[in-house]
């Protein structure tokens, strides 16, 4: 009952406020198009870290390119791809909702919130971080499940997602929904906050032309758009990496330790480092996914008429 309350509550709210606003369909088709290809690029390492979170025992000491040797020389090259069709579908749908509802929330935000454009950006950013981590939560449970169960090992998104709700019910993939919150609303917060104001930051000193020689307007364009994504990359990781282990320990196996359960479990296990198992494949994760999923973001949208962000 509370799963299915938090998703009424969280679209009934989506509903009053796009009443209030007509969305611009550029935005969700640029956000999906940048998630599922950054996502799916980036599958082999997303594998690798997310095998040291579900299973440190056996990569206590590794690093990120010791455990992949290890993953190739126990389960092949093709291991490296296991649960990419869930990824490039979840992430697209995610994607367009997540880049979609916060410019959509923005404005709204904003008029809501005068005094202080941050605060609004945050407000639009937890909101939309929440709508796509309910959107999520399906694909990732069948992910998860893919690369770190063996009886699932080796299946594509039409087989494997069929077999967990055959076996656990269409509710069993929504039972991680407080830890994809945890993950997804401090990793939206983050990097769509972080790129907007680091952007228009790096836009505001490239004003002074003098300082910057002879660089034209497009170049400007390409040096902020990957400074800004570097930078959000680096401020995901850090706000989301715990509910990112989080998230892991709850699919990884049909738990019944619900979310407080969960984190107990993960701080018995390691204390506090625990919440930071894998992290340094993560930065090397999140950051390729970031960086190129914002930078192809702002010339989806460009190419599309809008502007290039924080440049309006």
């Amino acid at each position: 009952m509370k799963i299915r309350s938090t998703v009424s509550l969280i679209f009934g709210a989506l509903l009053v406020t796009t009443t209030e606003a007509v969305p611009d369909y550029r935005y969700f088709v640029a956000g999906g198009t940048c998630a599922a290809i950054s996502h799916g690029i980036t599958t082999p390492i997303d594998v690798v870290k997310t095998r040291m979170q579900a299973q440190p025992e056996l990569f206590e000491n590794k690093g990120l390119t010791q455990s992949t040797l290890s993953i190739l020389k126990s389960d092949g090259p093709e291991v490296l791809l296991a649960g990419l069709g869930p990824t490039v579908v979840g992430y697209g749908i995610e994607g367009a909702m997540k880049f979609g509802v916060y410019e959509v929330m923005k404005p709204l935000m904003a008029n809501l919130l005068k005094d202080s454009t941050a605060v609004a950006y945050i407000a639009a950013s937890v909101f939309a971080g929440a709508v796509a981590a309910i959107l999520l939560c399906p694909m990732e449970s069948t992910r998860i499940r893919v690369v770190t169960d063996k009886e699932y090992a080796g299946k594509g998104l039409l087989s494997a997602l069929p077999k967990l709700i055959r076996e656990e019910g269409l509710l069993s993939t929504f039972s991680g929904i407080w830890a994809m919150l945890a993950k997804q609303i401090p990793y939206t917060m983050a990097k769509q906050v972080s790129f907007d104001l680091v952007a228009g930051l790096l836009y505001t000193l490239f004003l002074n032309r003098d300082t910057f020689g002879e660089l034209t307007a497009d170049d400007i364009k390409w040096v902020v758009s990957v400074l800004a994504a570097f930078c959000a990359s680096l401020f995901a990781c850090i706000f989301s990496q715990p509910g990112d282990m989080i998230l892991t320990e709850t699919y990884k196996s049909a738990s019944q330790n619900g979310f407080a359960g969960v984190i107990k479990s993960i701080y018995d296990k390691g204390g506090v480092g625990g919440f930071f198992t894998g992290t340094g494949a993560r930065i090397v994760h999140v950051g390729a996914i970031i960086t190129s999923q914002l930078v192809i973001y702002d010339i989806v949208k460009q190419l599309l008429g809008l502007p290039a962000t924080g440049s309006h």
